[in-house]
């Protein structure tokens, strides 16, 4: 065992619903605060001088902590498109001279750019990019990554991307959990939308059954990509043969977070467009919504209506969307800062949102809170108050961090 503090300040977000909106006054804050770890796992929390004393003589290894440092348990981003080749700075450039996001992709920019270069790449290329950005991911605290495929849109192309996340993700020191974006805009090859969900159902889900290159399938659900109508058969198809299912919905136009709930999805990701009508409907149901303020930053539009969503009782994730083309900045804990801003979030749901809600997002219930038998992923920031994380708007990282009890930094 390993008795690793004393933390400042610890903040364990135990307590805290799944649901539902959070005041700052239900956050516990423990000072002096030791964890107990064991085998990758939390025994213990609690003040550090009283656990140093009851495990002397039981061989515990203690490390002590330097300094002053806030405690929270390690972030989770639920939606990433981190494996791709690359720049659009040019999309970027015209954003801002007043062409919108379809217009740019109707010229031969968006997506489709990025997967002329992602094809382009080397395999070797490609994870080795990769690795880069779960490096730099991890060293902001962010212990949990979900990284989707969709720059390759054919079937050889998307197998070869799910492979490089896969054995990328498998060395490296985060959890890294893949998902299957094969449905992330129609190929130019083939230009039919069913006859390219077709084939991800015949020639893609077998390949990634046997391999177990992912058990996790997400679809974008807008104009210009894949229609509510044609979404809702393929994804009740990969339910029923066990996949989590997540929807890329209500960026631009309504109907991708109906369509999430009624197929049970674990999440919904973007919700800009979201309405009372779908906000009122997802309170309802238990689909995640998760915000993307990373994509409202880079397209310059509304961020997801993520105030009215948790006073309605929904819950809240925050994810980065870290991609080329909408969210180049990959920034997590800024961007979560800059939407608690403009949204009037609590510091304890963005925390929560940062952590435990978007952990649930990928179905994940053992992180995202500090407390026994949960993932002894923790991080520590060099301040003496909690609130001056989100106040500092991104630019206090962390200087310790710990995945599954072992210090990597």
């Amino acid at each position: 065992m390993t008795l690793t503090g004393p933390f400042t300040q610890l903040l364990p977000l135990t307590d805290l619903p799944l649901r539902g909106k959070l005041s700052d006054d239900q956050l516990k804050i423990i000072p002096n605060a030791g964890i107990l770890t064991e085998e990758g796992k939390i025994i213990a929390v609690g003040n550090f001088k009283e656990l140093r004393k009851e495990t002397s003589g039981k061989g515990v290894e203690v490390h002590e902590i330097a300094g002053d440092t806030v405690c929270l348990p390690g972030f989770t981003d639920c939606h990433t498109h981190l494996l791709f080749a690359g720049s659009r700075a040019m999309d970027y450039a015209a954003r801002n001279a007043g062409k919108t996001y379809q217009e740019i992709g109707a010229a031969g920019g968006g997506i489709k750019d990025t997967m002329g270069k992602t094809r382009a790449a080397s395999d070797d290329e490609l994870a080795n990019s990769l690795k880069t950005r779960l490096d730099r991911h991890l060293g902001n605290g962010v212990t949990t990554i979900e990284v989707k495929s969709g720059y390759g849109l054919s079937v050889d192309q998307e197998l070869r991307m799910l492979r490089i996340i896969k054995t990328t993700g498998d060395a490296h020191a985060a959890d890294v959990v893949p998902t299957c974006l094969a449905a992330h805009v129609i190929p130019p090859e083939i230009g039919d939308e069913r006859a390219w969900l077709q084939a991800i159902l015949e020639n893609i889900v077998p390949v990634v059954e046997a391999e177990q290159l992912a058990g996790r399938f997400d679809i974008f659900v807008e104009g210009g990509a894949f229609t509510p109508e044609h979404s809702r058969s393929f994804l009740e198809r990969l339910k029923n043969q066990g996949f989590n299912i997540t929807v890329h919905g209500d960026q631009f136009t309504t109907g991708g977070s109906q369509l999430a709930i009624d197929v049970g999805a674990l999440s919904v990701d973007h919700l800009e467009a979201s309405g009372e009508k779908e906000i009122a409907a997802l309170a309802q149901s238990d689909v995640i919504p998760v915000a993307l303020p990373g994509a409202s930053i880079g397209l310059g539009c509304a961020f997801t209506p993520a105030r009215r969503l948790l006073d309605a009782g929904a819950s809240l994730a925050i994810a980065s969307d870290w991609n080329p083309g909408s969210a180049p900045m990959g920034d997590l804990l800024t961007q979560a800062a800059i939407l608690g801003t403009f949204e009037k979030l609590t510091t304890a749901e963005i925390l929560a949102g940062l952590t435990f809600r978007a952990a649930a997002a990928l179905g994940l219930g053992d992180r995202g809170r500090l407390s026994s038998g949960q993932l002894a992923d923790f991080i520590a920031f060099p301040t003496t108050d909690y609130r001056e994380i989100l106040y500092q708007q991104g630019q206090l990282k962390p200087n310790r961090v710990w995945k599954n009890g072992l210090s990597i930094m």
